[in-house]
Order: C-alpha cells, then structure tokens, then sequence
C-alpha cells in the first residue's frame, strides 16, 4: 500500500486510515513545506551538519571512549555510563533499523527537490530519501543521553538540552516530520529502559551470588 503526492495535497493516507494519523500526516506535510523555505540557510545547514554528531559511528566511538576511559582509570561508575550508553545505542539503532526497514516513507527534502510524497509498507526500498521513519539520529541522541543521565542525574538538563537540539533541527533541514522525531525519541527511550533493565537484573545476580 503506497501513495503519492505533491505538496499541494495534503491526503496522502489511503482510505481507511485513522483520523488521527491523517491529522498528524497533515501536520507533517505542512511543516516540511514550510521548512523548505530555511533549509539552505547557512544556520540551519551549519547545525544540521554539527548534529551529525549523532549518527551513529560517532556516538557509537564517543560512548566506547566513555567505556574504555572508564575501565583504564578504574571507575566503575563512568565505566558504566559507557556500557549503558553504548549498550542503549546499538539497542536504539537495531529497532529503528527494523522500524526502517518496513516502512517507506520520502523524507521531506523529496517534496522540495522532486515535488512528491510517498508513504507506504509495501516492498520498502533501502534508500536513504525513503528511510525517513523514523529519525535514528534523534533515537541515538535519545538513547545516549539518558543511558549517561542513569549514571549521572546531575547531567539531566545539558544532556536532555543536547538531545533535544539534536532531533529539531532535523525538521528545518527536511531530514525528518515532526513525527519521525516524536518516534525516534520513543525508540531511544525505549532502548535505554530495557538496558537499564538489563543491567539492574545483572546487579541484583552479582549480588545474590556474593551473599
């Protein structure tokens, strides 16, 4: 099931589907029309390319540092904060890659330069302009942020600050919709919850084994 459409229609959604994803379908169309107007901006283009921090080989590269600096300098807690937030990356990146490969859909980008809109779960395609559900930079950024704010709640506000600035301004880059941000995030908080949990079942069997 896949539509087509230009950036004056704004029901793309076949026939059938809830109202409420018409709605945010419409919400998301307008906005990426709207941001075509700033995405060439020098701003914008110089913090869309300062947010690539959070793909994935550099956040995969700064948490293994995180780990490894913790290990050589004998801290178990920062030695944590790495594992966690290495462990909550891969997670992140295995979900949304899953999510990716089932569902087509243009990233916004596509409506400026080629004046077209699809969206569909039919055959998806690996291409970059069609993988833009949902965003894995703000799923990384998400998941990274809170794995280091479970070790160090002190970090909270700049972390959180950090990963916020990162999923918005792939909106007005036409990278991602509204949506894709709002699922990206629910994919790195869900991947940093099942680390946590992870870790905390293996600390509650180090502590039993050492009664």
């Amino acid at each position: 099931m896949s539509t087509t459409t230009d950036t004056t229609e704004h029901n793309p959604l076949p026939e059938g589907a809830p109202d409420i994803a018409r709605a945010i379908e419409e919400v998301d169309i307008e906005v990426a029309d709207a941001a075509g107007a700033i995405r060439e901006h020098p701003v914008v283009e110089t913090l869309g390319t300062v947010s690539e921090m959070a793909d994935q080989p550099p956040l995969i590269i700064g948490s293994t540092l995180v780990l490894a600096v913790g290990l050589l300098a004998r801290n178990p807690r920062l030695a944590r904060a790495g594992g966690r937030m290495l462990a909550s990356h891969l997670l992140a990146t295995f979900i949304k890659g899953q999510v990716k490969q089932r569902v087509d859909r243009t990233r916004p980008f596509v409506i400026h330069e080629e004046g077209r809109y699809e969206v569909g779960t039919q055959a998806p395609r690996d291409e970059g302009k069609y993988n833009s559900f949902p965003s894995g930079h703000t799923a990384g950024a998400v998941a990274v942020a809170e794995a280091l704010i479970r070790e160090y709640p002190d970090t909270a506000s700049p972390a959180r600050l950090w990963a916020g600035a990162i999923a918005l301004i792939q909106v007005p880059r036409c990278s991602h919709y509204p949506s894709d941000i709002a699922a990206g995030a629910l994919v790195g908080l869900a991947a940093e919850r099942a680390v946590n949990f992870a870790f905390d079942q293996a600390d509650q069997r180090s502590r039993r084994s050492t009664r």
